[in-house]
C-alpha cells in the first residue's frame, strides 16, 4: 500500500487544531462539544476525499466505509476535559491513512472509524458500547455528564448527521493503534506493544457517615470522624491487597468529597471512589470482596456508618490470538528486537469490539509515561513505525 507517513501526520496535527488549548499540544474536545462535531466532520470530509463513505450512526461513531466485508481499523477522537493530542486520535488517523492507502492501490478493503465518548463524557465507552450491544441506547440516553447534559439532548446535535447502527457481520475485524499511556515501553527502550489484553475494571463509591462538630471541643476520643475511617480504610486495604494482587494490578481512591469540608469542623462524612483493574476476573471478585470487608471492619471500629454502593465494571478481554501474531510477524519485520507483548492498564474500544468480532491493538511508546495531560507527547518518528506496522498487519489481515 502507498502509504504517506507526511499525509498521517499533517491530518494527525490538523485534527488537534479542533479543540487546540494553547498549551503545548493540549486539547479540549470532549464528545458532542462544538470543537468534537466539526473535527467529526473535517473527518468525514477527509473519508470522502479519500474514496470512502463517511458514515454517522445514532451515537454520532463516524466510519469511513468501503467494501460489503473490510477490516475496521480506528480509535476515538474525543478527548478529556484536559486531553492530549494523540489520545485516540493516533489510532483515528491510522486508520484513515491505512484505508486511504489501500483504496489507491486497489484494496485490500479497510474501512476506519472513530468512536464516540471513548472517554466517558457520559459513559465509560459509550459510542462502542452502544454499538456493540453491550448497552442499550434507551439506557444510556439517560446518562448524564458533570454539569447535568443528557446524552439524549447532546446527541440530538448531531441528528442530523445519523443514519442507523451499521451491523457487527459488516466487518472481519477491528485494529486499534494507541499511545501506551505508560512508562513501559520508553523505559525498556523498545518501540512497540502488541497488546495480549485489555484489563478488567471495576469501580465502587463508598460513603462513611460520622458525626459532624466542632474540631477545637471535641476530644479525640469522642469524635466520629469519617476522614480518619477513610484514611485508615485506605492503610489497611493496602495491608491487604499485599498478598492477593499481582505486579500488573492496580486499585486507586480517586474522587473524595468531605462535608462539610470546613478546617474546624470534625468532617461528618466522607464520600469516595475505588477503583482496580486487572486481567483476571477472579482476583478482581477477590479484591472487591477484601474492599467489602475492610470498610466494614473500618466503620466498626471508627464508630461510623458504611454504605456500599453497586460495583460497576467492565470484564478482562483477550485479543484475537491470530490478530496478535500478524502484529508480532510486522512488529519483528519493521523493528526487530524492540517490540513486545504487553498487557494494556487503560481500557479502550478494543475491548468491546473484542466481544462481536477478532480484534487486536498495537501500542506505541508515550514520552515521560504522560497521558490525559496537555504535555501528552510521542516522538513522530514513533507514530510512524507504529502507522507502518499497523498498516502490514492489516494488509495481511484484510487480504
Amino acid at each position: 500500500m502507498p502509504l504517506d507517513p507526511q499525509r498521517f501526520l499533517d491530518d494527525l496535527h490538523k485534527l488537534r487544531s479542533f479543540g487546540a488549548s494553547g498549551v503545548g499540544k493540549g486539547v479540549v474536545r470532549q464528545a458532542y462539544s462544538d470543537a468534537d462535531i466539526a473535527a467529526r466532520k473535517w473527518l468525514a470530509g477527509r473519508m470522502q476525499e479519500a474514496g470512502l463513505e463517511p458514515y454517522f450512526d445514532p451515537l454520532g461513531n463516524l466510519f469511513g466505509l468501503t467494501g460489503e466485508n473490510s477490516l475496521l481499523v480506528g480509535s476515538h477522537s474525543d478527548s478529556q476535559p484536559e486531553g492530549g493530542w494523540l489520545d485516540g486520535a493516533l489510532g483515528v488517523i491510522a486508520g484513515l491513512e491505512i484505508a486511504r492507502a489501500a483504496r489507491e492501490a486497489g484494496g485490500p478493503p479497510v474501512s476506519c472509524v472513530s468512536f464516540q465518548d471513548e472517554e466517558g463524557r457520559f459513559g465509560v465507552l459509550t459510542g462502542s458500547d452502544v454499538w456493540t450491544g453491550k448497552l442499550a441506547i434507551e439506557e444510556a440516553d439517560g446518562f448524564s455528564d458533570t454539569q447535568g447534559n443528557t446524552l439524549a439532548g447532546m446527541r440530538a446535535r448531531m441528528a442530523d448527521l445519523a443514519g442507523d447502527f451499521l451491523p457487527h457481520g459488516r466487518f472481519s475485524g477491528f485494529l486499534e493503534m494507541h499511545i501506551e499511556q505508560g512508562p513501559y515501553l520508553e523505559e525498556t527502550g523498545l518501540a512497540i506493544g502488541v497488546v495480549t489484553d485489555i484489563v478488567g475494571i471495576r469501580d465502587m463509591r463508598i460513603t462513611f457517615e460520622g458525626r459532624q462538630n466542632h474540631a477545637g471541643t471535641t476530644p479525640m476520643h469522642l469524635r466520629r470522624d469519617a476522614f480518619q475511617a477513610l484514611s485508615a480504610f485506605n492503610t489497611m486495604l493496602n495491608s491487604r491487597f499485599e498478598n492477593v494482587v499481582a505486579p500488573a494490578t492496580v486499585w486507586t481512591i480517586g474522587h473524595v468529597v468531605l462535608h462539610p469540608n470546613a478546617s474546624s469542623v470534625v468532617p461528618g462524612r466522607a464520600e469516595f471512589s475505588v477503583q482496580w483493574r486487572d486481567a483476571d476476573a477472579g482476583r478482581l471478585a477477590r479484591m472487591e470482596e477484601i474492599i467489602a470487608e475492610t470498610a466494614q471492619e473500618i466503620a466498626a471500629g471508627h464508630g461510623v456508618a458504611v454504605q456500599l454502593g453497586p460495583v460497576m465494571g467492565i470484564e478482562p478481554a483477550a485479543m484475537d490470538a491470530g490478530f496478535q501474531a500478524e502484529l508480532a510477524e510486522a512488529a519483528q519485520a519493521l523493528a526487530p528486537g524492540k517490540w513486545q507483548r504487553m498487557p494494556s492498564g487503560a481500557l479502550h474500544d478494543a475491548a468491546n469490539l473484542a466481544t462481536v468480532m477478532p480484534a487486536g491493538m498495537l501500542f506505541v511508546p508515550s514520552i515521560g509515561g504522560i497521558s490525559h495531560a496537555f504535555d501528552e507527547d510521542t516522538d513522530e518518528a514513533d507514530l510512524v513505525l507504529g502507522l507502518q506496522v499497523l498498516d502490514r498487519a492489516a494488509r495481511a489481515l484484510a487480504g
